[in-house]
């Protein structure tokens, strides 16, 4: 993907962020994240039946990197299993962390692929994602 095409899906994340407003349902996890480094402060609600994301949300302050990483995060993800969703999710960290990653399973998530050239921008991208990563450890775990 050329660099002009994965700015234009950022951006259109950032202007147009897909799932973003909370509902507050008692149905839905909510967590909260945030960065230590930066203004990026995200609220999520995911709401898991069944083994299955079946939606999320989300609203906060953030930067166009955090808030279009999340938009995509969430369509990503929303359907899936969790087994499938940590799937996706370990492989959007690898990228992130310029490991070996499979490609074809991050869809548009792959428009992250060169922020690792911005060192400073890798928590933007990858905070929400490991705060889903975290529920379903937790969900795992039980």
């Amino acid at each position: 993907m050329n660099s002009d095409l994965k700015r234009a899906i950022i951006l259109e994340n950032y202007q147009n962020p897909h799932n973003k407003g909370l509902i507050h349902d008692s149905s839905y996890i909510s967590i909260n994240t945030n960065s230590k480094s930066c203004i990026d402060e995200i609220n999520l609600e995911l709401k898991i039946e069944d083994d299955t994301i079946k939606d999320i949300k989300f609203d906060g302050e953030a930067c166009a990197i955090c808030t279009s990483s999340t938009s995509i995060m969430t369509e990503s993800l929303i359907g899936k299993k969790l087994s499938e969703a940590k799937e996706i999710i370990k492989n959007f960290e690898n990228m992130i962390d310029e490991k070996d990653y499979n490609e074809e399973i991050l869809g548009e998530a792959v428009v992250y692929s060169d922020i690792s050239k911005q060192p400073n921008r890798k928590n933007c991208a990858l905070l929400t994602w490991r705060g889903v990563e975290d529920v379903i450890d937790e969900k795992s775990n039980k």
